[in-house]
């Protein structure tokens, strides 16, 4: 999983050309009897922000902390292992429904009794508040404040009410989305702003902007999940209770529920095997480590690629960076199967050209190919460059046009392994290009920042998604999205990017994301590497439900709030 970003709503891998939808299924038996024990589960990094919603609080750590107290996937909605999208039946009866299509119209229908934790119930304003939040209209919040880590569904809404227990979502004339079915939702409770001094919020910008700060900065308790905070420390810890008036069939099965940061897999494999968590949900991967975990049958792990990708990201502000013959030759310079060899020994890791969809979905094309990267192609660089009017000095070291050495730093995660040597693959592999590649590492904590900052020339991470892609190109390629953190344009980004969501045609919104994913590639932009090899560990003595789930932005925890004690 590495260090993640989440795609707001977007597939960043594993597209699949039949959405489906499924009934979110409950237990049978009701609540499964009262909630006893505790259990502790491990997240790979620490989490630098409270609020999902913004840049800094976009990320996978956070997401997958706060999962058990926040509306399925954030805001109630998730996917299955399959795919399959259910809705959370302690806020929503039933699934959406498109009620008009010029204006598009999404009516979701609340079910009787939807309530926080605190017995206030959910209500029109908190849908509004979540719109405000990722509207990208500075009438709605001030955007310095507001700082919106994705605008491609909540720059589209025209508006929002509320019909009986129905909210009705109308769209902007003009705009479609053939994923209508699972965009928009519920997910900070208003009322709690309200009553922390923000009463203006729907009225005042500036307001506006301070209430979401302050989610960002602290974790409210008032929540619609099965389980609700009693305790947490930003990056540290939350501790759980039961959510005595949650409303969802699936109740709370843990007396205590507590979430925290555990780094590498290496640490993780091993608390794991003293007792100290139930399970993880690792960063980096190595099957040496996970076989550690075959000496008892009650250590379980299971591998797969689910959707978590992982690429190199230049900064196009940077000085030489600004020049697409330089960014193109070092693309065509690196070699992705050396990095996958050496990183992931013994394990297939498949190839990956495209920014949406892998290969087996019908709209998968491997744009990385056709533009000859990845490859190691030194003698093809070289010409791309000397075509440019690049040159090199006595000592091999490559000059741009105007005589300047091309140096320029590699920035990475010094909390993963695999972030560490593919840093220095790929130093070694520019080195015969005359590049000198300075590597420069980050600790967790400074993760946002550095992205947030631009504080890069060339990075890596990864984004993780879910089986969406029509927000997605806008949340990585648009012009003012908080989450174009390399500072991307074309002209081609600012037609075909608002153009899917015009469309309800699922095939003519696939090859509008094509075209996106063409052209960033064709700029060298970003360099999808793989499909990253992911693992889940658990102990079967101590927690059983936790398994592999590709599908979902939550991974191993999508499903928390069916876990049970063995």
């Amino acid at each position: 999983m590495a260090l993640t970003r989440r795609a707001l709503g977007g597939l960043t891998i594993g597209g699949s050309s039949a959405l489906m939808l499924a009934a979110c299924g409950g237990n049978e038996d009701g609540d499964g009897g009262d909630a006893s024990g505790e259990l502790t589960w491990a997240i790979a990094y620490p989490w630098e922000a409270w609020n999902e919603n913004t840049t800094t609080g976009n990320n996978s750590a956070g997401h997958l902390a706060m999962t058990p107290m926040i509306p399925l996937g954030q805001t109630g909605y998730d996917f299955d292992p399959d795919g399959n999208v259910f809705y959370d039946d302690a806020i929503f009866e039933g699934e959406p429904e498109l009620v008009s299509e010029a204006p598009m119209q999404v009516k979701v229908t609340l079910k009787e009794g939807a309530q926080w934790s605190d017995g206030k119930p959910v209500r029109l304003e908190d849908f509004i508040f979540h719109w405000y939040s990722l509207s990208g209209n500075p009438e709605h919040a001030n955007q310095e404040k507001a700082l919106p880590a994705g605008t491609g569904w909540g720059s589209t809404v025209a508006g929002i009410e509320a019909d009986g227990n129905s909210i009705i979502f109308t769209y902007i004339e003009g705009n479609s989305s053939p994923e209508w079915a699972f965009i928009g939702g519920v997910y900070l409770p208003s009322h709690v702003a309200e009553e922390n001094g923000f009463e203006n919020w729907a009225s005042d910008p500036e307001v506006m902007g301070d209430a979401i700060t302050w989610f960002n900065e602290n974790l409210w308790t008032v929540v619609t999940g099965p389980y609700k905070p009693v305790d947490s420390k930003l990056g540290e810890y939350i501790i759980y209770e039961p959510n005595e008036t949650y409303q969802g069939s699936k109740k709370a099965k843990f007396s205590k529920l507590t979430m925290k940061p555990v780094t590498g897999i290496e640490a993780e494999v091993t608390e794991l095997r003293q007792g100290t968590i139930a399970g993880c949900w690792p960063n980096d991967f190595s099957l040496e480590i996970l076989q550690q975990l075959d000496e008892n049958e009650a250590w379980k792990y299971e591998t797969y690629a689910g959707a978590t990708w992982s690429h190199l990201d230049f900064n196009v502000r940077n000085g030489v960076l600004k020049d697409v013959s330089l960014r193109q030759a070092v693309f065509t310079t690196i070699n992705i199967e050396e990095i996958k060899e050496r990183a992931f020994p013994g394990t297939e890791v498949p190839w990956l050209g495209n920014h949406y969809f892998t290969e087996d979905s019908s709209y998968y094309v491997d744009h990385v190919s056709e533009a000859g990267y990845g490859r190691g192609d030194l003698d093809a660089a070289k010409a791309i460059l000397s075509g440019a009017g690049y040159e090199w000095d006595g000592d091999g070291k490559l000059l741009t046009p105007a005589g300047d050495q091309v140096v320029f730093n590699f920035r990475y995660a010094t909390s993963n392994e695999i972030r560490k040597i593919t840093g220095e693959i790929i130093q070694a592999q520019l080195e015969p290009l005359g590049i000198d590649l300075e590597l420069k590492g980050f600790g967790d904590e400074d993760f946002s920042a550095t992205l947030d900052t631009h504080d890069f020339d060339l990075i890596v991470f990864s984004w993780v998604g879910s089986p969406e892609f029509t927000t997605n190109p806008e949340q990585q390629f648009g012009a003012s999205s908080g989450s174009n953190y390399g500072g991307f344009s074309d002209p081609l980004f600012d037609t075909a990017i608002p153009a899917i969501q015009t469309t309800f045609d699922l095939d003519e919104a696939a090859e509008l994301a094509n075209q996106v994913s063409a052209k960033a590639v064709e700029q060298a932009f970003t360099l999808p590497l793989y499909s990253s090899p992911l693992s889940v560990i658990w102990n079967s003595d101590l927690v059983t439900g936790p398994g592999v789930n590709p599908a979902s932005q939550a991974g191993p925890v999508w499903n928390v709030r069916e876990w049970d004690k063995p």
